[in-house]
This record gives C-alpha cells, sequence and structure tokens, in this order.
C-alpha cells in the first residue's frame, strides 16, 4: 500500500471531490496501510489477505514508517472540517488527535524496546497463531508461512535491543527475570508440545485426514528446523547479552527524554492534561477515600482487627480459595452467566458476538497479571476471551472473583468492545478504537455497576470490588512515584501493601506491569471517575426522568472516544433531554 501516494490523489482532490468522500478515502487509505503494515493487527480485526505475514521489524523499515506518520495529519490538513456532517466531524477529530499523538511520540524510540515480561516474540507468536482463523487447508498455508517465517522476526528484534542497547533504552533488569524461562517455554523436543503448534492439533471436517496429518507433519518440521532454533538464539542472547547489560533503574524518566516520554505517556493514556503532579495527588486522596469504603466493610463483616489483620485473614483462610484450576474457571463462568441477564436491566443495545472464559496460557501465566480479555472478531467468525490466571492458586481469592469478571467480560470490556465493532457506517479505525482511559476507564465502572446487577452481596464481595477500586488508585500513586517521583520499587510494593489486601505474588507482578508500561495503569481511575463524573451531572440536569440505559448507549454508542470528546458528546445529550417528571 503506497500512503504517500494515496495521500497525494486525495490532497489533489480539493475542490473537486466533497470534504466527506476525501476524509473517507483518507481514512481507508490510512487503514490499508496498517494493515499491510501491521499484519498481527489484521489477524486480531479479522481483516484478510495478512494472515501468512509478520510486521517487519527491520531497522529500514522502522526508519521508513516513522518518516510517514507524517502523511496521514498531512493529507488530513487539506480537508475543510467545517464542511463535513456532525458524525464525520466527530471521525475526523478522532482521528486528528491519533495522528497528532503518533507524530508527537515519535521522538521516543519504545521500538529499541519490543520485549519485556508482558509482550514480545516469546509470547505474541503464539498467541497471534492461536487466534488465526483455520477452516481450511489455506488457513493453515498462512498458518506454515508465519511458522517459517518466525526465525526473521526473532533476529529482528534481536537487532532492535541491540540498538537499544546503544542507545541506552533497555526495560529495567529486575523486570526481565522471567523472560528467558518464558522463552525456554517456546522450546520443547517434541513439536507436538510447542505452544505454537496448537492450531495442528486438531482440524475441522474441511480438511481431510490424511492432509491434516501432512500439515502436522509439515508444521513439526517448520519447528523442529526454524523455529526452535530461533528461540534459542534468542534465549543465548537474552542471558548472555542483553540482561546482563540491561539497566538498573526502574523509571522511565532516567531514561534519554524520559521526562518528556513520561509526561506524553500520562497526557496520551489518560486523554487529558493533566501532568504526573496533579495525577499523584488525585491517587492519594482517592486511595485515603476508598480506604474508609474498606474500613466500613469489614465493620460489616463483623471482624474484630485492624485493616491489616482483616487483610491477611482473607489472603490465609482456605475458605477464600479453589484447589483446583477448574474450579476456579467454573466460578468464573458461573458468575458471567449470572450477569448476563441483568444486561438488558442497564443497557438498551448489547452485542451480538459471544464471549467465552479460558486460562492464561501457561507459558505466560506467571508473570501475566490476574486477568485480561481478548477481544474477539465479528469480521473473522472469532468469539472474544476472558483469560483467567490459574497460576498460584492461593494468589486468586474468591471474593475478587465478582469484580474482575465484571471488568473483563460483561459488563465491561466485552461488552464495549463488542458493541464498537459492530458499529454501522463508520471507518474500520473507529470500530477499532483503543483510547485506554475509555477502554479501561469503562471497565472500571462496569465493577461499579455490580451492585445495581445483585452482586457483592456479601461484605467479602463488597470489600473485594473496593479492592479492585483501591488497587486503581494506587495505580495512581505508585506509577507517578516510580516514573516521576524517584520512587523506589520496593517503595511501590510496600504503599500496594499497606492498602490493599491482594495478594504479594499479584503486588509484584502488577509493580513490574507498571515498570515497564509507564503510564498506561493511570487510564483505568482518571477514564472511570469521568464517566462516574457525567452520568452524576447527566443525573442532575434530568432529574427523576434520568435514563440509565439511555445514558449508558449514549457513552458506549460511538466506541472508545477521548474523555474530552466523550465529555462533549455526552453534554450535548444531556442538554438535548431536560428534566422531566417520570
Amino acid at each position: 500500500m503506497d500512503l504517500e501516494k494515496a495521500a497525494a490523489e486525495i490532497e489533489t482532490s480539493q475542490g473537486r471531490l466533497p470534504e466527506r468522500d476525501r476524509l473517507r478515502a483518507l481514512f481507508d487509505a490510512t487503514w490499508r496501510y496498517q494493515m499491510e503494515e501491521f499484519p498481527e493487527m489484521a489477524t486480531f480485526t479479522g481483516h484478510p489477505g495478512h494472515d501468512h505475514r509478520w510486521t517487519d521489524l527491520s531497522l529500514l523499515s522502522v526508519e521508513r514508517r516513522r518518516r510517514e506518520l507524517e502523511i496521514p495529519a498531512r493529507a488530513l490538513a487539506t480537508i475543510d472540517r467545517s464542511r463535513l456532517p456532525p458524525l464525520d466531524q466527530l471521525d475526523h477529530d478522532v482521528f486528528k488527535r491519533e495522528a497528532e499523538e503518533a507524530l508527537e511520540g515519535r521522538r521516543f524510540r519504545a521500538e529499541f524496546m519490543p520485549l519485556s515480561q508482558m509482550n514480545g516474540v516469546q509470547q505474541d507468536v503464539a498467541q497471534i497463531l492461536a487466534m488465526m482463523p483455520t477452516a481450511s487447508a489455506g488457513h493453515y498455508e498462512n498458518v506454515l508461512a508465519r511458522l517459517l517465517a518466525v526465525p526473521a522476526l526473532v533476529d529482528q528484534t534481536i537487532v532492535l535491543m541491540k540498538e537499544g542497547l546503544a542507545a541506552g533504552l533497555t526495560p529495567p533488569r529486575v523486570t526481565l527475570r522471567d523472560v528467558p524461562q518464558q522463552v525456554r517455554n517456546q522450546i520443547v523436543d517434541d513439536p507436538r508440545g510447542s505452544p505454537v503448534l496448537r492450531a495442528f492439533a486438531a482440524f475441522p471436517e474441511s480438511v481431510s485426514a490424511a492432509e491434516g496429518e501432512r500439515l502436522r507433519e509439515r508444521a513439526a518440521a517448520a519447528y523442529a528446523a526454524h523455529v526452535r532454533p530461533a528461540y534459542r538464539r534468542l534465549y543465548d542472547f537474552l542471558v548472555d547479552e542483553y540482561i546482563p547489560r540491561a539497566r538498573e533503574s526502574i523509571a522511565l524518566r532516567a531514561l534519554p527524554d524520559g521526562e518528556a516520554w513520561y509526561s506524553w505517556s500520562v497526557r496520551q493514556y489518560t486523554t487529558t492534561t493533566l501532568t504526573p503532579d496533579e495525577v499523584h495527588a488525585i491517587g492519594l486522596s482517592e486511595v485515603e477515600r476508598i480506604r474508609a469504603g474498606m474500613d466500613g466493610a469489614i465493620t460489616a463483616a463483623g471482624f474484630a482487627g485492624t485493616f491489616h489483620d482483616f487483610a491477611r485473614f482473607l489472603r490465609t483462610d482456605a475458605r477464600f480459595y479453589f484447589e483446583t484450576p477448574d474450579a476456579l474457571l467454573a466460578a468464573y463462568r458461573d458468575i458471567c452467566k449470572r450477569a448476563d441477564p441483568e444486561l438488558v436491566r442497564l443497557f438498551g443495545g448489547l452485542p451480538r458476538l459471544p464471549y467465552g472464559v479460558k486460562p492464561v496460557p501457561a507459558y505466560a501465566e506467571k508473570s501475566q497479571t490476574t486477568a485480561y480479555y481478548e477481544p474477539g472478531s465479528p469480521a473473522a467468525g472469532r468469539p472474544g476471551y476472558f483469560f483467567a490466571n490459574t497460576y498460584d492458586l492461593p494468589s486468586r481469592p474468591i471474593w475478587e472473583m465478582e469484580a474482575l469478571a465484571l471488568h473483563e467480560a460483561v459488563p465491561g470490556h466485552h461488552l464495549q468492545i463488542a458493541l464498537a465493532q459492530e458499529m454501522e457506517d463508520v471507518p474500520e479505525f473507529r470500530r477499532h478504537g483503543r483510547f485506554t482511559a475509555f477502554v479501561e476507564g469503562w471497565g472500571l465502572y462496569a465493577e461499579s455497576l455490580g451492585g445495581e446487577m445483585g452482586f457483592y452481596a456479601d461484605p467479602y464481595a463488597l470489600f473485594g470490588r473496593l479492592s479492585y477500586e483501591m488497587w486503581r488508585a494506587i495505580r495512581l500513586v505508585v506509577d507517578t512515584g516510580m516514573h516521576w517521583l524517584g520512587w523506589s520499587r520496593q517503595q511501590a510494593i510496600d504503599y500496594f501493601k499497606d492498602n490493599s489486601g491482594k495478594a504479594e505474588h499479584d503486588i509484584i507482578v502488577e509493580v513490574d506491569r507498571y515498570i515497564v508500561w509507564p503510564g498506561q495503569a493511570l487510564a483505568y481511575k482518571i477514564g472511570e471517575m469521568k464517566i462516574k463524573e457525567l452520568r452524576a451531572r447527566a443525573a442532575r440536569a434530568q432529574g427523576p426522568g434520568f435514563d440509565l440505559r439511555a445514558f449508558h448507549d449514549v457513552v458506549l454508542g460511538a466506541g472508545a472516544l477521548p474523555l474530552d470528546v466523550l465529555e462533549e458528546r455526552v453534554a450535548a445529550w444531556t442538554a438535548a433531554r431536560p428534566q422531566r417528571p417520570r
């Protein structure tokens, strides 16, 4: 896809074509460019034609894409926003914001840190291959093509990490401690046991038994000759060269241009103009407020003791834990089944795309967070999945499960993301928008809806809900603390322990996540607070006639938005529905 050529055609069409047509042409060209440049994203969204390739991470391609970031903003500047219909103006504004943020962030060389305990070629290959279409023999040829290309992907990743070493850009050494084992988890003697070959364990009816066996043998041969040696090279590089030379510091501010980098990250993830100091202050205030609610839940439980005594009781009493992963997963599925029928009371529109509950893959579970949501794809016919971590069951308490399920599945991520994917007459980039403050803010807000759905009926579950809200408030404090105010990793862990009932393993994993993903964790609480603020403002303005279902529909009805754009949208809806009696 020649984005430069497409943009030039759009620019020279000024005055000849309607502005709406020119805008849509720019959206389409940019989307096709992104699908071609980032084939994993094409697989993720269900866009066909690119499932046989990986992103080209060569230095030449990385630098070319950095230059090409200028093209969308340049072409957009030739389009007269005032001559667009209102909905197209919204699309214009969101696109403009994304293009300008990408340009501003170009100075920060995140591509030189392509691997951490949270992501990288040691995890992404298996994850992408697991979500690829496998309905025909042709689909399996795509999987095989990607398997054969793993060595190039690994070698390009190593080159980028070497560039990072030379530039002083690496993740902190302490966060890389489990990464060699993550790579080793991909290295097996018997190819049939490899996580990257799971697609070949069973075949659909459209693939004959003989053809399936041939495909399986080719996959095993590709693994033995190409994939396994590549991962061994990566392992040796990590152990012998990369980790010993990784930095000791943990703050993003400690990196070259780090102060500006972190400030930009805070603005980007929160979609606000908040400074790190302002976010830190908000976090301290929220921690104090939520702590009072947690103390109230302890009193309601009839517990005689301190906050820390109660937290110790919750962490150690066997009644709050399952003995097997299957029991944990079954309980999550039960919560989701109880949540599903309650949705119609809170939402006028519901998604068609189904979802399921799965365990976090074993190769990643030790360093992975408590849970996460993986979006499905209506285009690819792939459901969404709520992944629950079954590693270290004594760190997975029952009392936190309701809040977590509501966040990751419904009415949280699955509901919001699937509704966005199913929007009609919008450009593709809007269906897949991922403004973190909106997406994660909605997830946290969804947890608070549990009380209106019949959840949190006992003080332990209520304490769990408050613990999860506290968890997100603590993030505001420790993320800014470590990256901006000079906090040590242990200081962040201790602050977490002092104000949370979460298990120590969970706390350590979380703190290390904040270290390698600066600013991302701030989005949850900032987004949730904005949604709650907008709900309260609309309820006051509309009085007894306030319709919660309609409010939720307007919040979710345009997909993920920057918080200021969401505020404008809700304000317009609120003003259009004057106060009236029921």
